[in-house]
């Protein structure tokens, strides 16, 4: 008896599901629209966000000028985000923003603008385009409501995408010097690179290794440089090296860096006793 009832619950489960969808159909294809308004919220309330999406945009229309047309516009922007359509979520709650600046719901609308503008920013190996675009958004709406409760929030995620942008770019300037083992030419620009980020983002926590990527990458540029630029090249390197130095005196670096500053002192060394050997070679 057990296995007949099992053997007939797919076919029972299927009837259902039927009759489900055609009640839908039935509600969505009707023009009683406080009917279908009222399906719409239980649809929401389900969590079945399509259903009550695909709802509220056939009611929208027939809304205008009621009192249910503004939180319908609200309910239907979060359709969008639960179902993780986020750009058309961005773009909904933006609207209503916009039509309605003056709601109650306003201040919410412009806060999930920036969630799901933050959902869209990608990983950080990728252009970070989507998350300086998230970053403003957030900017735009710590500037609006500094008192509203969605702001520890709001600050935790812009902290986590500032994190982003910066490891982003830390990364971009090491990608300069990595070319170095593929082409020496590369040195300069790893230089200056490493420079631009720390100007950049003079509070990061890559700053140290930045540093001493920059010394390292200045020093094997004056190496690789002809004899007539070496001097002023490897003393930059010694500079930088001082620098280093009185900024991370416990650097995990710290010894690779002084060996660089050891190699650097001495190519000077040679440097100046070359130049005088020639000068007295000269004056002879």
């Amino acid at each position: 008896m057990t296995n007949r009832i099992l053997s007939y619950l797919p076919i029972l489960l299927l009837v259902v599901l039927l009759g489900a969808c055609g009640q839908y159909n039935k509600i969505l294809k009707s023009d009683d629209v406080d009917k279908k308004y009222a399906a719409a919220l239980s649809y929401y309330e389900k969590e079945e966000y399509d259903k009550a999406g695909a709802l509220l945009e056939d009611l929208m229309p027939l809304l205008k000028g009621r009192s249910e047309y503004e939180r319908a516009n609200f309910l239907y922007a979060y359709t969008k985000y639960h179902q993780q359509l986020y750009l058309e979520s961005s773009f909904h709650f933006t609207s209503f923003g916009q039509t309605f600046p003056r709601s109650q719901y306003a201040e919410e609308a412009a806060f999930m603008n920036a969630k799901s503008l933050t959902n869209e920013s990608p990983s950080v190996n990728l252009d970070q385009q989507s998350t300086a675009q998230a970053m403003a958004a957030l900017q735009e709406f710590m500037r609006r409501y500094p008192q509203s409760k969605y702001m520890p929030e709001a600050n935790t995620i812009y902290d986590e995408l500032s994190r982003k942008i910066e490891l982003k770019a830390f990364d971009v300037a090491k990608q300069y010097y990595k070319l170095t083992n593929y082409d020496p030419q590369y040195y300069k620009a790893a230089v200056v690179a490493l420079e631009n980020f720390r100007k950049s983002f003079p509070s990061s926590t890559f700053n140290e290794e930045a540093a001493y990527l920059r010394i390292d990458a200045q020093y094997n540029y004056a190496r690789e440089s002809i004899e007539s630029k070496q001097r002023d090249r490897y003393a930059e390197v010694v500079t930088m090296y001082q620098t280093f130095v009185d900024a991370y005196p416990q650097s995990k670096y710290l010894r690779t860096a002084e060996n660089i500053y050891d190699s650097s002192r001495q190519a000077l060394e040679r440097l100046s006793k070359t130049t005088a050997a020639a000068t007295t070679a000269t004056n002879n």
